[in-house]
């Protein structure tokens, strides 16, 4: 169909886009799928029918901009006590992990693919490979995030240290198999790609770390006097981590991780404003990187046969043979975790958008079978979205690894220069047996119970206000274990430290 994009209607057709979008995703909510497939399949349906779009350059440049964002964003809302008791697992199967299932699914993918008509070196399988080996941290994170999913024995932790650690393995391996299918001036021998890839890693990790913690000092000691400007300036340190990084041979995704894991651990100025802001522009470049993606693919190419077989026989395989496998051999000297567990953080190996995108550097770079590479991808990805995706919960449940997150009823935002400790409190039955009104309830001295959530509506409590079962304390106290001392006397088992 004739294009219609021009300079005229552009922004018509890109508030449309994300105007259907937001409805495709309150629908996917409704009916428990993934709004993320949702976001490609409205991108499919406008480039088949209203939109000629073929750039992949502009994707992956959206691409690079929505994935800095998103793992930043993973990376704040990731908290250090939480995932330290999983780095070691975590970086196994970030690193080793991919490297595995690269090997395992390449070689599945040779034996495959004459079967089905076609004919793949063991390189070019190893290439394809390559590119989807590394779990979606978008996919993680918004999947695991949008439906509250908790999870026992720090798998949540686990899986997105995993996701939003494992694309510079993947990365390393996709650039090096290019070079070597080209044989251009990247077909550099094995050696070489390993201290490469360390030089990446190591460059990055300093670097994420080194601007995280000058991003901390500059926000609280900048001072400045109009709000707004705090998120424009954070961005600016996300931009920057990044393209720095990439620009001394780090590796700039690991650095933007790193960078989001250290400002998200330390108080901030504006902390909560900053984090309302990145939460729901994460969200606005998930819905343009996978409108985006939807665009470029060839609907009349994905559904030859040949790719679409090929492609379902490779996702099938990744999710039930290649994905267990690797995550039982990477989990083994990890004693702690229930056969139960291996079995979850195995079926959550989301493939999404990095794959995709990562398949768009044999397109530019002209290598053979490139185009083949990128509609087997493409397929994956919306088998792996549609399978594994709509399953998250559900499987969490059958293995009884899952629970409802609780969200908190009060929101604050504190600076870092006040001593005090903000808890929400859930009022029990042990906790009113010596009176009901708040002047009988035993707090610590220093301790003020500021506000009472009840039945949807907030109010500021008095000493002789009667307090009732289910009702939400917002407590701020400058004794923290004198505190929690207190709440395991009086037999509280719910409070939330905000």
């Amino acid at each position: 169909m004739h294009n219609i994009i021009t300079t005229e209607n552009i922004l018509l057709i890109g508030a449309l886009l994300l105007f259907v979008a937001v409805m495709a995703g309150k629908a996917a909510y409704r009916f428990g799928a993934p709004a993320l497939l949702f976001f490609l399949g409205v991108g499919m349906l406008f480039g088949i029918n209203f939109i000629s779009f073929h750039s992949v350059e502009a994707t992956q440049f959206v691409g690079m901009i929505a994935l800095c964002i998103i793992l930043f964003t993973g990376g704040m809302d990731t908290k250090f006590s939480e995932i330290r008791p999983v780095i070691g697992p975590g970086i196994v199967l970030a690193t080793a992990g991919v490297v595995m299932t690269a090997v395992i699914v390449a070689g599945f993918v040779t034996l495959i693919a004459p079967w089905v008509g076609l004919a793949v070196s063991f390189p070019a399988a190893l290439l394809l490979a390559a590119t989807m080996s590394s779990t979606d941290s978008a996919s993680v994170f918004s999947i695991l995030r949008s439906k509250k999913q908790g999870l026992n024995e720090n798998l949540r932790p686990l899986l997105e240290l995993e996701s939003g650690s494992n694309d510079p393995m993947a990365y390393v391996l996709t650039i090096v198999l290019i070079g070597v299918l080209s044989g251009g001036a990247e077909a550099v021998s094995v050696p070489m790609s390993i201290v490469k890839f360390v030089i990446q890693m190591l460059l990055g990790g300093l670097m994420g770390y080194a601007i995280g913690r000058i991003g901390v000092w500059t926000i609280n000691r900048i001072n400045l006097s109009n709000y707004s400007l705090y998120p424009v300036l954070l961005l600016a340190f996300v931009f920057f981590t990044f393209s720095f990084t990439d620009l001394i041979g780090g590796n700039g995704y690991l650095a933007v991780y790193l960078a989001g894991l250290v400002l998200g651990n330390n108080q901030l100025t504006q902390k909560r404003s900053l984090t309302i802001f990145f939460d729901g522009f994460t969200w606005l470049v998930q819905i343009v990187m996978f409108l985006t993606l939807g665009l470029l693919v060839n609907l009349d190419e994905l559904l030859q046969p040949d790719v679409l077989m090929l492609g379902c026989l490779v996702g099938a395989f990744m999710m039930f043979i290649a994905r267990p496998i690797t995550v039982f051999a990477c989990m083994m000297p990890f004693r702690k975790f229930t056969t139960k567990a291996r079995l979850y953080v195995s079926w959550v190996g989301l493939r999404g958008a990095v794959p995709i995108i990562f398949a768009t550097y044999p397109l530019l770079a002209g290598t053979e079978g490139a185009r083949l590479l990128f509609n087997v991808v493409f397929l994956v990805t919306i088998l792996s979205l549609l399978v594994q995706g709509t399953t998250v919960s559900w499987m969490a449940n059958l293995l009884g690894l899952g629970y409802a997150e609780k969200s908190p009823a009060f929101g604050v935002d504190v600076h870092e220069d006040i001593p005090s400790i903000f808890t929400e409190v859930l009022v029990n039955e042990s906790m009113l047996q010596g009176g009901a009104t708040l002047k009988e309830i035993n707090l610590p001295e220093n301790t003020l119970v500021m506000m009472v959530y009840r039945d949807g509506d907030y109010f500021v409590p008095q000493g002789n206000t009667e307090l009732k079962v289910g009702d939400k304390l917002l407590v701020i106290s400058d004794r923290g274990e004198e505190l929690e001392s207190t709440y395991k006397d009086m037999g509280v088992d719910e409070v939330l430290k905000l």
